[in-house]
């Protein structure tokens, strides 16, 4: 297959990845401390998405698997990606609600984790609030949990695919 060949090596490839969950987290703190965007509950949970799958990549780059291991990897990246990419989705949902049905502003989320259990954080951080309706940042019309999305979903294609990359003789 054509585009297996474009792929750098199973271990390149998964380091790659990893470097761009890097470079997305990265990215997050500069719009959160320079440009002074602060982020909502779901912005927080969507970058424990992206670093729950940068880890995963990073640990399948370090191992550099064979074939099962590959797809074990993907499965870990699955739950981690689809984690970030159900929350993205969430936040896509609130920000496409009428402003007259956009849940109320509520704490934020150091302040929810300090007085709160976490199981009832989560619960409140899903719920979304006020903030995560502001569409504020965009690019190329899509927000920020837009393209988080299309990230997520591409990590996950991203971590199968390379399942294919080396023949079944290498494992």
């Amino acid at each position: 297959m054509f585009l297996l060949s474009l792929i750098p090596s199973r271990r390149s490839a998964y380091l790659l990845a990893f470097a761009v969950c890097a470079g997305l987290i990265a990215y997050a703190l500069y719009v959160e401390y320079v440009q002074l965007l602060e982020p909502c509950p779901l912005c927080m949970l969507q970058r424990v998405g992206v670093i729950a799958a940068g880890a995963v990549m990073l640990l399948a780059g370090l191992h550099n698997p064979g074939r099962r291991g590959a797809l074990a990897y993907a499965l870990l990246n699955l739950l981690a990606a689809g984690f970030g990419a159900a929350i993205a989705m969430r936040h896509l949902w609130i920000q496409s609600l009428p402003a007259d049905q956009v849940p109320l502003c509520g704490p934020g989320l150091s302040y929810m984790l300090e007085t709160m259990p976490l199981g009832d954080v989560l619960l409140k951080a899903l719920q979304g609030s006020g903030e995560c309706a502001d569409k504020s940042w965009q690019f190329l019309g899509l927000t920020m949990p837009g393209w988080t999305l299309i990230f997520f979903i591409g990590l996950i294609a991203w971590g199968f695919l390379l399942i294919l990359k080396e023949p079944k003789s290498s494992q």
